[in-house]
């Protein structure tokens, strides 16, 4: 028994003594000032549950909100793919005006690879296999 349990019990030990000495006429009185004494003391507990429930919703959401998303990263991978096609038109016209189409095919394997380790650094799991929710395996 913690100390506020002591301290309603002591509460209600005094009512009921006080009780005995008014005698009935003052039960109702005595009734109701010990039942707000229970009421406030509820209110109390549930509103330290209720502080205590907030605080850790308001830590949750800070966590979340410094964690990084898959969201976040759009405008990257939106701005990543609109240099990378900026930056293809010179880098074709260079290779395809040197070295013909082998010097082509080298340009944009090489704009390919870019783009897919972009991809990859920022969805680690892009190219893993993944399972359905019947449990067979997706055919990549």
């Amino acid at each position: 028994m913690d100390a506020r349990d002591a301290d309603l019990k002591r509460e209600l030990d005094a009512t009921l003594h006080a009780r005995r000495d008014l005698g009935e006429e003052y039960e109702s009185a005595l009734v109701d000032s010990f039942l707000e004494k229970v009421d406030q003391r509820i209110d109390g507990a549930v509103e330290r549950r209720v502080r205590r429930q907030l605080a850790e919703q308001q830590m949750r959401l800070a966590r979340d909100s410094r964690s990084p998303k898959a969201m976040d990263y759009w405008g990257e991978r939106f701005g990543f793919g609109i240099v990378s096609l900026v930056l293809a038109v010179p880098l074709s016209a260079i290779a395809g005006g040197v070295a013909r189409l082998p010097g082509l095919l080298v340009a944009w394997a090489g704009i390919v690879g870019v783009n897919v380790v972009q991809a990859v650094r920022t969805d680690p799991n892009l190219f893993r296999r993944r399972k359905s929710s019947q449990g067979s395996d997706w055919e990549d």
